[in-house]
């Protein structure tokens, strides 16, 4: 980000929240187009909802001195990815790869880098896919290429993340090994919970093409 050295720290951070803010109301606009398109084409959303966020100022500044950086507009940009951050919840996890490959298919778009917990979990079950990429906002200067983490998981997985966020937080990331091993039996239902509920989906659409076919039968005759 070129952001002018004469601005004053205080413009510097206005105007860098700035392009984040808009970086998210970018993909939003994105995600929510490609969606209805999904609709359009098959019928149905793979999209149960959407939700957006900018990092707080102390947790940015707690961020930058966990990892051993300065305190600076400067370093906030180039090491942080999560500062703007959008997260897609979905229903099932086969529609994950559907929308990361529908958003990394934009030509605007530019995926930095992947992590896939879903086929690499965390040690303790955290399951997500996460996708840091760039977009440009266009600004009377020019376009500037500004970041952001996109987070895609089911139903199922953001219910378990939301918990295990309470209690990292609750305990400051040393919780009791019994809380630890409750949590990461929770994330193996979970994923049996996934996995059957595909499965049942899968049975209920079949069902309905059979419907279909047999009154197409029936109304032939």
């Amino acid at each position: 980000m070129n952001i002018p050295d004469a601005y004053s720290q205080l413009d510097q951070w206005n105007s860098v929240m700035f392009l984040y803010d808009s970086a998210l109301k970018a993909i939003n606009t994105k995600i929510e187009i490609l969606n209805g398109e999904f609709v359009h084409i098959y019928g149905h959303t793979p999209i149960e909802h959407i939700k957006s966020r900018l990092k707080t100022p102390e947790s940015i500044v707690k961020k930058l001195k966990g990892d051993g950086h300065e305190v600076t507009i400067e370093n906030m940009v180039e090491k942080l990815s999560d500062i703007a951050g959008i997260r897609i919840i979905c229903s099932f996890t086969q529609d994950i790869y559907k929308i990361a490959d529908m958003i990394a298919r934009q030509k605007d778009v530019t995926v930095l880098y992947v992590k896939d917990y879903i086929k690499q979990p965390k040690p303790n079950g955290y399951k997500s896919y996460h996708m840091v990429v760039t977009i440009p906002i266009y600004l009377t200067e020019g376009p500037v290429e500004t970041k952001v983490e996109i987070q895609i998981r089911t139903v199922a997985m953001d219910f378990w993340a939301s918990l295990e966020h309470k209690i990292y937080y609750k305990f400051e990331g040393n919780a009791p090994d019994f809380l630890e091993a409750e949590l990461k039996a929770c994330a193996d239902m979970v994923d049996m919970l996934d996995a059957k509920m595909f499965s049942l989906n899968q049975s209920i659409l079949a069902l309905g093409q059979d419907g279909r076919e047999n009154a197409q039968e029936q109304k032939d005759k």
